[in-house]
């Protein structure tokens, strides 16, 4: 430290990294690895192979008023994740088109099943509704932290919140997040 404050003294040298690491190099021997990490292309993430983001499906007005069907056509590995993604086909309720959602695959969940989303799906496996409809007790994944954005809370492997209780007015929902913190 002392002498990194002498070189910004001096006149005609500069603080700069490559001025810091020729007085290191000298002082010391090679400059470490997390000191050389910075924007470059040796240590970036490798994201070229990545499937793509898991979010639930947006609230609209089926799921709100009832409930869509989608079939889970694929569950597929995605580097960097250590969860297994699925990919989910619902029919578009206003084009005539399949929309295709990547979820995190919950465990018991397979190739070839029907999903349903919305207040009046029933409460199985891989089906999403509201915490409000969800019994004390529930155990769920990709819960949403605030209204429609699309699952945030227990996304990772083995990880799970729990409903703990609702209140009286059905308004609010008291949840048990992986950390074992509530919220």
């Amino acid at each position: 430290i002392l002498a990194q404050a002498i070189l910004a003294q001096e006149p005609g040298l500069e603080d700069t990294p490559a001025a810091r690491s020729a007085t290191q190099d000298a002082a010391m021997g090679r400059v470490i690895r997390g000191s050389r990490k910075g924007k470059s292309l040796i240590f970036s993430a490798k994201t070229r192979l990545r499937k793509g983001a898991v979010k639930l499906r947006a609230v609209d007005y089926a799921e709100r008023h009832g409930f869509m069907k989608g079939l889970v056509k694929n569950i597929i590995h995605d580097p960097g994740r250590g969860a297994p993604m699925c990919e989910v086909v619902f029919h578009d309720p206003y084009r005539y088109k399949l929309t295709k959602e990547k979820w995190v695959a919950v465990e018991g969940l397979h190739t070839g099943q029907f999903v349903y989303c919305g207040s009046k799906a029933q409460l199985s496996v891989g089906n999403c509704l509201p915490l409000g409809k969800m019994p004390e007790g529930t155990v769920m994944s990709m819960c949403e932290d605030k209204a429609a954005d699309r699952g945030r809370l227990a996304r990772a492997s083995g990880c799970s919140c729990m409903v703990v209780g609702h209140s009286d007015d059905g308004k609010k929902t008291r949840i048990r997040l992986p950390s074992g913190s509530r919220k």
